[in-house]
């Protein structure tokens, strides 16, 4: 197949420490080239891939002041549309803005919904909801008011994460610093637990750094140390007795949650959006309510089989399952806007159409 990816240019993709819907378009395009598809990625000018790239900016807007993130994203949205003829598909990992495009051109598009900003982004959605083919990444961040052709669970590179057989020796947080991602309650749960507690991630929420984070570090047992690249990710997850997962909002999905469960180590998690389906509870980790619950549970996984965790989580998140079911939704797409029809979901394991969403 020809396939137009659009991915986002707010951070290089694969980025460099921060971004998952640039890891995600990454994994998705690499993918999709190795099985022989013709693939153009449209991101940013310093993104690196084996497929065709095409860029409108030389840098992501994030690391670049003189770009402004509208007309760049303005520019870039309608690069890929404007060429919808040379593709057999796009595939918008964008967000809701590119669909404002879909109608425009006789390719079908497939929309990877992120999760939603805010509620007002909805009616976007809503309005191009029979027109287009909409993937959701967990169960749990289906929205009512919409048409699913399928539910796909983000991937990643296994590889890229060693097993590491041995509890380790901290507790481990990786993510945005932010209130969503619930910072101050993995620092109360590990002060109770009396394990140290390292901090890892970049600050999007300066505020909240400052006041609610930065008096609770003491540079022992809890310590702040910034960003985290991909290469030193699987060091640094694998060396954690357990990641501390504590969010304050409904995430659609937690990458840091399968990469720590890929390098052997167990997640505990409250108990919002995405995380049961993430986590089987007592074997790959603990769905908990509260920072003191998340610290009673600390000794208990501490105990869980590491290898066990690690096989869990290579057969159920890798990026190689991702990519063949991406496919078998674009043949889908396809398929469905040759002959006209609406929307209509898939089984992706079976190819075959669902009566059902």
């Amino acid at each position: 197949m020809r396939i137009a990816v659009l991915g986002p240019i707010a951070w290089r993709v694969p980025p460099r420490h921060y971004g998952p819907w640039e890891l995600f378009t990454s994994l998705l395009t690499e993918g999709l080239v190795s099985r022989g598809h013709d693939v153009s990625l449209f991101a940013s000018g310093d993104s690196e891939t084996s497929a065709r790239l095409s860029s409108v900016i030389p840098h992501c807007w994030s690391e670049d002041a003189a770009i402004d993130p509208k007309v760049a994203e303005c520019l870039h949205i309608s690069e890929v549309f404007e060429r919808a003829s040379e593709f057999d598909v796009i595939h918008n990992s964008f967000d809701f803005l590119p669909l404002t495009y879909s109608r425009l051109v006789p390719t079908p598009v497939v929309t990877t919904i992120h999760g939603f900003s805010s509620p007002q982004i909805v009616p976007v959605y809503a309005k191009y909801n029979r027109g287009t083919f909409y993937v959701a990444i967990s169960d749990a961040d289906r929205h009512p008011a919409l048409d699913y052709v399928t539910t796909i669970h983000h991937g990643i590179d296994t590889g890229a994460f060693t097993f590491a057989p041995d509890r380790g020796s901290y507790l481990a947080f990786f993510g945005r610093i932010h209130p969503d991602k619930g910072v101050v309650a993995a620092i109360d749960a590990a002060k109770a637990s009396g394990i140290p507690l390292r901090i890892a991630g970049i600050v999007q929420d300066e505020a909240y750094f400052q006041h609610e984070v930065v008096p609770r570090l003491d540079g022992d047992r809890v310590q702040f140390i910034g960003p985290v690249t991909a290469e030193d990710r699987s060091s640094f997850l694998g060396g954690a007795v357990a990641l501390l997962h504590l969010i304050d909002f409904d995430e659609p999905f937690g990458f840091s949650v399968v990469e720590a469960m890929a390098c052997g180590t167990p997640v505990i998690a409250f108990d919002r959006g995405s995380m049961p389906e993430l986590i089987i509870d007592g074997v790959t980790g603990s769905i908990v309510s509260d920072a003191p619950s998340a610290a009673a549970a600390i000794p208990q996984v501490g105990q869980l089989d590491r290898r066990t965790i690690r096989e869990i989580a290579v057969q159920r998140f890798s990026s190689d399952r991702m990519v063949d079911e991406y496919v078998d939704v674009y043949r889908h797409a396809i398929a469905e806007h040759d002959r006209g029809s609406v929307c209509r979901p898939v089984n992706v394991a079976t190819g075959l159409e669902s009566p059902e969403g």
